[in-house]
């Protein structure tokens, strides 16, 4: 059941903002499979005066070919309604005459094919899953160490995610090992950060106590969300285990058993 405080804020929404991966389907085999009741409940939202935009932290694939999976699962999804932490990271690069040393899965190279990478001058790290090995954990590590100002780039910050046969370890576990190596502080590109969260907002035209994001992963979508200005909702879905509801840094606007009874809540309170 949806926690009874959770707040009436569905009459001032405009928008609401989705995690996808733990939200919408669970990874596995064969591209996953789509939390029940989770297809039905994007079909509402996208039927209704509310914005819609997805928020991923996925590195596995890149955007086009991660919605083709979304639309495979049975979801109504188009890649101009994705935000991923790739394109963004792209963009930084460029800005600042960055040239990357890339630790990523190689369904995601295609998004760097715009970026210039000889003579390295930072490190771009994404969840390279079984691409972790020592040796490329250490081929990234002789990197940054060389470097006068070693930089490196985490496309997210995430702990671990769910898998089809149980949790797995994210990101953020690898750009902590690099962070402890090379003495230095990771900049993440992707949820949490807040220019991640604000691009989306930009992107809708909304106010942060204007837009909800629903999310499995208490800190990095329900804290980072708070953290802009939004109210943050908790599912008890993919990553979620019973131990954020007391959690000593992070409170949920609200928790749901799910995303088809947060839109059914949502859109009730608008009536």
């Amino acid at each position: 059941m949806a926690d009874t405080d959770w707040p009436g804020c569905g009459k001032s929404l405009k928008g609401v903002i989705l995690d996808m991966c733990g939200v919408l389907y669970d990874s596995g085999e064969g591209g996953g499979v789509a939390i029940t009741g989770s297809i039905e409940a994007v079909k509402k939202l996208k039927a209704s005066d509310l914005q819609l935009r997805f928020c991923t932290n996925e590195t596995q694939l890149n955007r086009e070919a991660f919605v083709d999976k979304l639309k495979r699962l049975g979801f109504d999804i188009s890649v101009s309604e994705v935000f991923s932490p790739a394109p963004a990271a792209v963009a930084v690069l460029k800005e600042r005459g960055f040239r990357p040393h890339l630790l990523v899965y190689d369904g995601l190279l295609p998004e760097f094919d715009s970026v210039d990478k000889t003579n390295p001058n930072c490190v771009v790290i994404g969840d390279a899953a079984e691409k972790f090995t020592y040796q490329n954990l250490n081929e990234a590590f002789r990197v940054l160490i060389g470097l006068e100002k070693p930089v490196l780039f985490s496309l997210g910050g995430g702990r671990y995610y769910k898998e089809g046969d149980g949790l797995a370890l994210d990101v953020g576990a690898y750009m902590k090992a690099l962070e402890y190596a090379c003495d230095l502080k990771a900049e993440v590109v992707g949820k949490p950060s807040p220019t991640f969260f604000q691009s989306v907002l930009n992107d809708m035209g909304l106010q942060p106590h204007e837009a909800l994001m629903i999310g499995d992963d208490l800190v990095n979508d329900v804290g980072g969300a708070q953290n802009c200005g939004m109210k943050g909702l908790q599912v008890r879905t993919g990553k979620y285990r019973p131990s954020d509801e007391r959690h000593s840094t992070v409170t949920a606007d609200g928790t749901v058993d799910d995303l088809a009874q947060a839109v059914d809540m949502i859109l009730k309170q608008r009536h």
